[in-house]
């Protein structure tokens, strides 16, 4: 640990912990905390408080990582800022953030008291206009907002062409709308093996799209005559989970499943993980769906 009134060694914290003067004072400082925050430790060697406020000081803004620097200061040495600043007792802590003083406190503080003083000087990384259209493509599609969010997600296509966020995104815009061959050829946009969750659950629901009966007036005759008819249920099942009804989709199929579970060698079951992909492992459809088979299964 470097000592009060030592250069930190080279490695071990020298680019963000340094000791100033009066004629560095406004480059280390004023100007340095306009890139980043700047503390200013004002000190001497004959401190004891001193000595114990700056190895404390030193291991906080270490531990921040290069968010924080520091600018110890030998008042004895050093005196017109410190005169300036009316430092009248020592140790005095001064927190610089864009070329001004922003917070400050005197004499020695509690190691857990330092550490939330640093802490509160980080600055929150900008977020970037990619970051920002994603989280409003997000925001707009669980707000039932389509077309929003379908801007918002190309708008970021523009940006960067290659991210998966925002193809999976389009692609669920599309596939809410309707619009099939749009959600397949948005999804298509990216790697076939990229793994993201929007992207599964639009190639899990196309899938089921492409399964699925052209018509089920027929299916839905023959299970109105006969309740155990499987094969009727899992072609309305297919049907309406090709227009988007997910949850009718799987009440079907956990019916099936509750009065036979192994009928056609567990093909209701497939074909409900299926309807759970499509939906989105984090969806109430699944996560209510998951009860209910956890419940028949076990019962």
């Amino acid at each position: 640990m470097t000592l009060i009134g030592e250069a930190a060694p080279a490695g071990t914290g020298a680019d963000i912990i340094k000791d100033g003067s009066d004629a560095g004072f406004m480059a280390d400082v004023i100007e340095a905390s306009r890139e980043t925050p700047v503390i200013v430790d004002f000190w001497a060697s004959w401190c004891g408080p001193c000595k114990q406020l700056g190895p404390a000081l030193e291991k906080a803004v270490k531990a921040a990582g290069g968010a924080v620097k520091l600018v110890k200061i030998d008042i004895d040495k050093n005196p017109v800022y410190a005169g300036q600043l009316r430092v009248q007792s020592i140790p005095t802590v001064y927190a610089f953030d864009g070329g001004r003083p922003v917070d400050g406190f005197t004499g020695a503080l509690p190691e857990s008291q330092v550490n939330a003083f640093v802490q509160k000087l980080v600055r929150e990384p900008p977020v970037s206009e990619e970051a920002e259209l994603l989280a409003m493509g997000r925001e707009a599609l669980e707000l039932g907002d389509v077309a929003g969010a379908a801007q918002a997600f190309a708008e970021v296509l523009q940006i960067a062409p290659d991210n998966l966020e925002a193809i999976g995104g389009l692609a669920r815009c599309y596939l809410a709308g309707g619009d099939l061959e749009r959600a397949a050829e948005a999804a298509a946009m990216a790697p076939a093996d990229a793994k993201n969750a929007d992207l599964e659950s639009v190639r899990a629901a196309l899938s089921l799209a492409k399964e699925a009966p052209s018509e089920t007036a027929e299916a839905e005759r023959r299970l109105q005559a006969d309740a155990n008819d499987h094969a009727a249920r899992s072609e309305i099942a297919a049907g309406l989970a090709a227009q988007g009804k997910l949850a009718a989709a799987a009440d079907h199929l956990l019916e099936i499943i509750a009065r036979d579970r192994d009928w056609n060698e567990g093909a209701a079951r497939a074909q409900l993980l299926k309807v759970f992909e499509a939906a989105g492992q984090t969806s109430e459809v699944t996560r209510q769906g998951r009860r209910r088979l956890s419940s028949i299964l076990f019962s």
